[in-house]
């Protein structure tokens, strides 16, 4: 595979800019910076992400009866007079079976779709696909793909898929594959991108690229990009990862260059709020079924045999509820949403007691976030942070089989207990049936996206619809289980395990369920009013 190393001679390319000071769009050369970083320019912050100034302003659309559009930004927003071509798909043989392949401009997709008759319409996204007109010429489109963050099932499908989908609906040729995660934009490590590099990765784990966690220097960054003339960047990432490429869109609006910026979802917790969920979550469920299952052969196999299995779910256990639903062999879940306790009446060893006085047996399931309070209060640790800005979590899984071999032998009760792990052999494997096809959806409705001119947003299903997202929408808060809700109920009704709720803990649960407030727009007089609106949390 050809690489371009970091002695490689490039020339200086001719970058289409605009000064929002005047009126004219000029072409300009530009200079690729040192990489040495002054102490003025912007770096990565205490918790791993690009630290930034910048106050966004939501792009807000009201209509009749409570209509909100939360619109994504535009290149027409800061460069004047652009011109547009007609999209390439209307000669695509591909689409030529197609009665309807271009969206209406008017088309939204709704936050909430469970309403009541007299209540307001709500929080609206723009619907994602492709576009009568485009504002790239095919020709000169380039194009470049980064990863960052942790590995995920599917990595590499949503890589194949914008190369396939920018290369054979739009003609494009010049794709650029960014090494290393955010770093490497600066560092020059690149991997020129055509199908026919990319024909199999899907049937691969991980991703060709390379990443790496945590923000870098923005300037060096976006100096990257003006210099090599690139104007349409993908960003395969979490939240971190997406609110660094908030940062780069602000920065490449603010420098007038008109190069788009479009972010794909990527959690295998499935913690991105707004959407229905992220990529690699429905391999991650399967996969986690290995485990489960093992667990309960060992478990079932011994007398008092005791299955432990630690899944991922650093924030959201959704992971663990899915994967416990779905098994129907565990007999106790626990997450980071639902706290627990130990000893005493109601407790966890009081249940698992009871349980193989019943059957013999049981297995627990446990995600990696959760218990952290009682652990930090049984063992003396340093706070420590990774790469990313993220608190190293201590193995829970380890914590909790321990402490349930010593509450165990005091009672002098005789059991065999196999702890299993098997994180990183998900997060390594290639995305599933159900998870390649998600990902093609998301690449092309990203490519649709950018092509039309539109930059600054993620892509991802709504109540099932494809819509375009603000990139700050998805980083404000984090998506997690809501243990007052239905879902958790049907775990509960599953397991036949006890809530562990205290009547605190239920009060807090339940104000954790109230919508959230998301404050909106609408013109007055005097220029713009805010007004709550609720979110549902998904």
């Amino acid at each position: 595979m050809h690489r371009i190393s970091s002695s490689s001679v490039l020339t200086s390319p001719r970058f289409r800019c605009f000064d929002p000071s005047s009126s004219t769009s000029t072409t300009c050369s530009v200079r690729f910076r040192s990489p040495a970083v002054s102490s003025a320019e912007s770096e990565c912050g205490a918790d791993g992400v690009m630290e930034s100034s910048i106050n966004y302003k939501p792009k807000i659309v009201n209509g009749e009866a409570g209509y909100v559009l939360e619109d994504v930004p535009h290149l027409s927003d800061y460069i004047p007079n652009l011109p547009t071509y007609p999209n390439p798909l209307q000669n695509n043989p591909s689409y030529s079976v197609a009665k309807q392949y271009f969206v209406n401009m008017d088309d939204s997709v709704p936050q909430q779709i469970v309403v009541h008759k007299d209540g307001p319409r709500g929080t609206h996204f723009r619907r994602a696909g492709p576009c009568q007109k485009v504002y790239f010429p095919s020709d000169d489109v380039y194009a470049c793909i980064v990863t960052c963050g942790g590995l995920c099932p599917g990595m590499n499908t949503v890589i194949r898929e914008i190369v396939c989908g920018l290369y054979y609906m739009y003609g494009v040729k010049k794709i650029l594959g960014i090494e290393g995660g955010y770093k490497g934009f600066y560092s020059r490590n690149t991997i020129p991108l055509t199908p026919k590099v990319v024909n199999d990765i899907h049937k691969r784990g991980g991703t060709i690229l390379g990443t790496s966690s945590g923000g870098y220097s923005l300037s060096k960054i976006v100096d990257s990009i003006q210099y090599r003339g690139i104007n349409q960047v993908y960003i395969i990432g979490g939240d971190g990862t997406h609110k660094g490429a908030c940062v780069i869109f602000e920065e490449i609006k603010k420098r007038g260059l008109q190069a788009v910026v479009a972010g794909i979802p990527k959690a295998i917790d499935n913690d991105i709020p707004v959407i229905d969920k992220s990529f690699g979550f429905d391999t991650a469920v399967e996969e986690a079924q290995r485990a489960i299952n093992a667990a309960h052969v060992e478990a079932e196999s011994f007398e008092n045999g005791i299955g432990v299995v630690k899944l991922m779910g650093r924030h959201s256990g959704s992971i663990s509820l899915y994967a416990t639903l779905a098994s129907r062999d565990v007999d106790c879940c626990l997450i980071r949403e639902s706290p627990f306790y130990l000893e005493g009446r109601g407790g966890l060893f009081e249940f698992m007691e009871k349980r193989l006085r019943e059957n013999g047996h049981m297995v627990i399931v446990i995600a990696e976030g959760a218990g952290q309070e009682l652990l930090s209060e049984s063992t003396s640790t340093v706070y420590q942070q990774d790469a990313s800005g993220s608190k190293v979590l201590q193995d829970v899984g380890l914590w909790i089989s321990q402490k349930i071999k010593d509450h165990f032998n005091k009672k002098k009760i005789v059991i065999n207990l196999k702890y299993i792990d098997p994180t990183y052999m998900i997060r390594a494997i290639a995305g599933n049936a159900s998870d390649n096809v998600y990902c093609t959806l998301l690449a092309q409705s990203a490519i649709h996206g950018a092509m039309a001119g539109y930059t600054g947003f993620t892509v991802g299903p709504v109540n099932g619809s494809h819509a375009y997202i603000p990139i700050h929408r998805v980083t404000e808060r984090q998506n997690k289980v809501v243990i007052t809700d239905r879902m958790w109920a049907r775990l509960l009704s599953s397991t036949n395990q006890p809530s562990f709720l205290s009547p605190k803990a239920s009060a807090e649960a339940e104000e954790d369920k109230k919508p959230q407030q998301q404050t909106t727009f609408s013109s007055t007089e005097n220029g713009v009013c805010e007004e709550p609106l609720p979110i549902k949390d998904i």
